[in-house]
């Protein structure tokens, strides 16, 4: 069904809503709901505040990152992405910014986001002389393979996923498995989460690949563990780390996750206090995290969480608006 909506919203664009909000009557405005939990949290956390707070009118557009980038980038509707993930279009990101059609309102909504290599909290706890990548790649003995526990297991992405290859250069550029190390590909999605839940309800070590904001970060407390060493820069990253065949690949963090929260140029002209609401708005980590625990345990929409939000956070996004504002949405509440 999201599928068939996100469709229908992306053909439908065009037909959208015209300019946007004006500070003092706020009006009608679009606004993205990106189709992944925290991006549906955040889409109706704005909407609540913005109609409740602000007296805006907010219709929202279902969509991934890609079309809902191109709708943006070529006609300014939807007005508002809260949380666009910029790697996967970077090229068009900095352009659109370049020429002014789109704005960067906030770089930075969510704190702690990214990938990136993950153990559990209580794996360092346990060896507080583990600080980085560098120290991991000499304790295989920690992590033990269930086929052969004589090798550290480490493990990386499913096959087709494009994280793949890129797990594969780092386990070779940090001489994983000279160290005693083995790289195990989980088969799926499911197989990966599987692996992760199994470790943290036995309290068993586990190093691997994952992603955050996800509920399954959140609700097993996995810590991303530094590198130890600097990104290698993007010639490196693009032309070999992420290249299947590529020989000797360097030492290298991982590429920095960026997300922004763009608007279109009619909005950053018109948009007045709400971009500044929006500048204004970032969520911590550990708030994303818990949310997006209880979304995937309720199995909740994201109009539901974000009601569970305001109650719940009140201390959180009362700093991102007015008193006045703050004591409009609570009392819609």
């Amino acid at each position: 069904m999201k599928k068939i909506l996100a469709t229908a919203a992306i053909a439908t664009l065009g037909m959208g809503i015209g300019s946007g909000a004006m500070a003092q009557d706020c009006g009608e405005i679009t606004m993205a709901e990106f189709n992944w939990a925290s991006g549906e949290l955040l889409a109706n956390v704005d909407k609540f505040i913005l109609e409740e707070g602000y007296g805006c009118s907010v219709e929202l557009i279902v969509g991934g990152t890609a079309p809902i980038f191109a709708s943006m980038n070529e006609k300014g509707v939807p007005q508002i992405a809260g949380e666009q993930w910029v790697n996967g279009v970077r090229t068009l990101v900095d352009a659109a910014l370049a020429e002014e059609r789109l704005f960067a309102v906030n770089r930075g909504p969510i704190e702690g986001l990214g990938e990136g290599w993950y153990v559990p909290a209580y794996t360092l706890e346990a060896n507080p002389e583990i600080k980085t990548v560098l120290d991991l790649v000499s304790r295989p003995d920690l992590f033990p393979s269930s086929e052969d526990p004589s090798v550290g297991a480490f493990v990386g992405c499913p096959a087709g996923w494009g994280c793949q290859q890129i797990n594969i250069s780092l386990f070779e550029a940090f001489n994983m498995e000279e160290n005693g190390w083995v790289l195990i590909d989980p088969g799926s999605a499911a197989g990966l989460d599987g692996s992760i839940a199994k470790a943290n309800e036995r309290g068993d070590n586990w190093l691997g690949y994952y992603w955050s904001p996800t509920a399954l970060i959140g609700k097993y407390n996995m810590v991303q563990v530094p590198f130890g060493v600097d990104y290698a820069g993007d010639e490196a990253w693009n032309g070999c780390i992420t290249q299947e065949g590529c020989e000797n690949p360097p030492q290298s963090a991982w590429v920095k996750s960026e997300v922004f929260t763009i608007v279109s140029a009619d909005f950053m002209e018109s948009g007045g206090e709400i971009n500044d609401y929006l500048a204004a708005r970032v969520y911590p980590g550990e708030v994303m995290g818990s949310m997006l625990v209880y979304m995937s345990d309720e199995q909740a929409e994201g109009s539901d969480a974000a009601i569970e939000f305001l109650e719940r956070y009140e201390e959180v996004w009362t700093q991102w608006v007015s008193p006045e504002v703050a004591a409009k949405v609570k009392a819609a509440l």
